[in-house]
This record gives C-alpha cells, structure tokens and sequence, in this order.
C-alpha cells in the first residue's frame, strides 16, 4: 500500500493529518520496515504510519488474528480483549474487540485498564480461542504493544506469528475493516482471577508490605489480592498509585532500571516494611525488595528466581515432585537446576520469554510426562501458578514472595539468610547484565555478526567455548554463548539483542562449588564477575 492510499483509508484524522504532514523522507521511512512480531505480539511507538501503533496498524492486525483463528477452524469462538493505561490503550482495545465481534467471534472485552496476567488467566478460564492485550509492558512512555495469546492462554509463537504476517500483509484497507459494537464485560473475570491468585501462598502469618506498580495498572489488583490472601498491611508509594501514562516521576517504567524503586525503598524504610513490591506497569513483572545487614536493596531476578522456586518446590509432596518440572530460560542463571535436582523434580533451559518458559511441559519444545510447577526468567518475570496463568504474573509472584517472607520469619530466618542457605547447599552463583543501547537493530545484528565471525576463546584468563543458538537442533535464538571453568571457577556469558528495545544484552554467570567460605567464594566470585564485565563491555 502507498503512503498516499494509506493516508486516504486512515480512518483516524489524527493520524492522517500527520502523515500528510510528513516530509516525503519521513514518510519513506515510516513506510520502509512495517512493525513485525517480536515478542508475541506487536510493540512501537504511539504515532501514525505502518511502522508505529495506531488506529489503523491494530485493526489490520486485529483483522489478520481472526483470519487465522478462523483458518485454524476456529470461527466464532471466543476472543478475550483488555488493555493497560498507555495512551491509545483505550482506543486500540476497543477497536481490536469490535473487529473480532465484525468477524463473528465472541468477545469478552475486560470493562477497565486492566493488569496482562488478567488476561492471560481469562483466556484460560473460560477456554477462549485467543486473547490480545494492548501493554507495552515496561517499554517507555512513548511505546505501545499489541500482545497475542491462543489456546491455554500462551503467548504465539511459531508458525502463528508468521501467519497473522502474512495476513496483515493482506488487509485490505483499515476503513474498510467490518466493526460491530461490543459492550465491555462485568467484573466477574477480574474477580476470579483475584481470588485465584490469592491462594498461591502456603502460610499463615502476615508482613507488612511496601508496593509500587509504576504509574501501571496493577495497584489496585494487586492490593485486593494481597488483602484477599492475607496480607492487609499495605503501604503504597503515592505519587506511583494511579495510572499514569507519562510515567512522571521515572525515567525509565522498569523496576530493574536504576532508581525506579528509589521511593519504594523509601517508603519501605518509613514504614519498617518486612518486604518491598514493585511491578512493572503491566504487572506481569514483580522485583523484590528486603532489608539486609547494609539496609534495602533489590534483589536481582535471578535471586528472587530462586527463592521463588525453591520454596515452590519445598511444598511440593515428596511424590509428586518427579513428575514435575521447572523452568529457565538460556539467560538466567543455572541454580535453578540444582535446587530442583535437591527436591527430584526436573529442570528444563528454554529460550528466552515466557512463549517459551509456558511450554516446559509441551512437547516437541517442553518435556514430555510432566507437570510445569514454576518458571523464571532472570528479567523479573515468574510464573508461580501455571495452571491459572501461563505467563509471567507479577501479582501472584508478589503473594509468593510475602508468603515467603512470612514463612521464613516464622522459622527465625530472613531472605538474606535463604540466599546464604543456597549458596551452602548450591555453591555461590553471582550473576550480572551488561546492557548496551544501540542506535537501531541493524547495529546490534552487526555486533552479533563480528562475534560470530571471529569469538573471543578468553574471557578475564578463563579459556571459553562458544555456542551459536541460532545454529542448534529445535528452537533457535539469535544469541551466542561463552562459557569455560578453571580451578573450580566457572564462567558464563550469553549474549543477544533484546526483542523489544534498540539494546544489545550481556547476561553473566561466576559459579563456585559448596565450600565452608561463603565469603570468601563470594568474594571471589565478584572479583570475577567484574573482570569479565570489563570485557564484554568493550564488545
């Protein structure tokens, strides 16, 4: 389709205006790389042409998911629709569910700015053909996203995703588009899946707890869910509470990026607050925070990982847990695999995102003869209840995470002092992210491809050996592998471009064995760590 045909079938005058607006250089390139799938779905910036998120990209994109439900003979079933608080997220959701309802389906649209894990558990609940959720998840202000779920409630992977491509290359054009009015849903779903999520935890005692969800909408979920399980003592950062687009008072909306959680911490500290809780603004991400012998601080994701999993798999009955397994994905951290060894149940490396992790348990990609308990990714995502929510789910996480901390003050003990028990029993895993911002993704396939034609075989005095997961038998991702061991010592480095932002992602593991110096390995293993930080920057 031209620009000039684009601009006369928009059917939004906003962004019609500013197409034709646009210099004749501009709009050869908003017309040069249409938006592709990357993470199970689409994600942008909020602005006109093919390139971007706007009225007419979601409803070609919305026509093409139907076309594919209905050449999977799933005509007229139904489709669950909601979206976050971003700008757009109101119109894009509104429109996606009326071209489904124009296509015949039936269409469950959530009736207000709604958390990703709720519809990812509605999509399982009520048995829905598929699901789409307006989030661009942690993206920054200016981004939005169009996220596909199918059958279960798991996010599409291949050949789907290349189908609704194709399709969306063959829509015709967005005016055109058959629309039917669609009446939002009651609350019921939201209900369900808040007292669904609250019965994650295993204890019985309460902590008082310190939350932010970013400007996201997860905070008032969140909060009925934690009451509804128990924990009725809750502190809210808030000038964070409300939903909030601009995303004032964060530079980037992601708890993993440097001062996002500054006034969580904050707040925690005011309120002597026994555990910290910060979501991401679409809440299917939850970073942990806890009080230590040098104050507050948050743990990384691959910390909370563990503690996450392995107090999952401690509730696990003795017999049930072989036929059980749990999941990581190629970028965290390998603990995982040695908790579950300690409990007999199963460990499996997935690629990276949860269209992955949620499929440990599937066949040809997953397990065969097993039951998916839990899953992580180092990036704070967990999926602690896999047969409600197939996802990441930062609110059930966060009932898991102040359950534990109630557990483990019940006993006398702390989370410091349960990552000091892992690293005994485990041996002392130290993990790091180096992140590069690059200018587009042609710069960062360009790193990709110097390492791949000519890969460093030391990395700080460690030999190493590299893999290329994008030559490997089954799935494939476009990353690089380093890793080698001298003395006891063990080094890893997984490297790849991100899926949803312009950065090129360096994911470190040093891993010493079980000895009775903790400190000093820990030491060691810091030291380590640094050094090959130092290399892999200069990538």
């Amino acid at each position: 389709m031209t620009p000039e045909d684009w601009i006369a079938h928009d059917p939004d005058p906003v962004t019609a205006a500013e197409l034709a607006a646009c210099s004749p250089d501009e709009l050869t390139h908003r017309f040069a790389t249409p938006l592709r799938f990357g993470t199970a779905g689409l994600r942008g910036p909020v602005r006109a042409g093919p390139d971007a998120m706007n009225l007419a990209v979601v409803l070609r994109a919305s026509w093409a998911v139907a076309r594919v439900l209905s050449a999977h003979q799933r005509s007229g079933a139904t489709v669950v629709v909601g979206g976050d608080a971003r700008h757009g997220s109101a119109q894009f959701a509104t429109a996606t569910a009326e071209v489904f309802a124009g296509a015949g389906f039936s269409v469950l649209l959530l009736p207000e700015p709604s958390p990703t894990p709720v519809v990812a558990f509605a999509v399982r609940y009520t048995g829905a053909a598929a699901g789409v959720q307006i989030t661009a998840s942690h993206n920054p202000a200016s981004d939005n996203g169009y996220k596909v779920y199918f059958d279960g409630g798991i996010q599409i992977i291949a050949p789907i995703d290349t189908e609704i491509e194709e399709a969306m290359a063959d829509a015709p054009p967005a005016d055109t588009i058959a629309r039917r009015p669609v009446t939002p849903a009651g609350d019921e779903l939201a209900a369900r899946y808040i007292a669904r999520a609250a019965t994650v935890r295993h204890s019985r005692s309460g902590v008082r707890v310190a939350l932010t969800p970013l400007h996201g909408v997860g905070g008032k979920v969140a909060v009925a869910v934690l009451r509804a399980a128990g924990f009725p003592d809750i502190h809210t950062v808030s000038s964070q509470f409300e939903p909030d687009p601009d995303f004032p008072t964060v530079t980037f909306p992601n708890p993993e990026e440097p001062g996002a959680t500054d006034a969580l911490l904050e707040l925690a500290a005011e309120v002597d607050a026994d555990v910290a809780i910060a979501l991401d603004p679409d809440a299917d991400r939850c970073a942990v925070g806890v009080c230590g012998p040098q104050g507050w601080r948050m743990l990384s994701g691959n910390e909370t990982g563990w503690l996450l999993g392995d107090y999952v798999l401690s509730k696990l009955p003795t017999a049930r847990a072989g036929g059980t397994v749990v999941a990581t994905s190629v970028v965290s951290s390998r603990m995982l695999a040695r908790i579950a060894q300690h409990y007999g149940s199963r460990h499996v490396e997935m690629l990276t995102g949860f269209k992955w992790l949620a499929r440990a348990d599937m066949p040809p990609v997953g397990l065969r003869h097993a039951t998916l308990a839990y899953a992580y990714e180092e990036a704070i995502g967990y999926c602690v209840d896999p047969e409600a929510v197939r996802d990441k789910d930062g609110i059930s996480a966060a009932v898991l995470a102040c359950d534990l901390v109630a557990s483990l003050r019940d006993r006398g003990s702390s989370i410091p002092q349960a990552l000091d028990g892992l690293a005994r029993r485990h041996g002392v895993h130290v993990t790091d992210a180096v992140t590069r911002r690059v200018g587009s993704p042609a710069e960062a396939a360009g790193v990709m491809a110097r390492l791949r034609a000519d890969p460093p075989d030391q990395l700080a005095g460690f030999a190493v050996a590299a893999s290329d997961l994008l030559h490997r038998s089954g799935p494939v991702t476009d990353a690089l592998e380093f890793a080698g061991e001298r003395d006891g010592t063990a080094v890893r480095v997984v490297v790849r471009p991100s899926g949803t932002e312009p950065k090129l992602k360096c994911y470190l593991e040093v891993t010493r064995p079980p000895s009775e110096d903790l400190a000093g390995d820990r030491a060691e293993a810091q030291r380590v760590r640094q050094a090959v930080a130092d290399v892999v920057r200069a990538w």
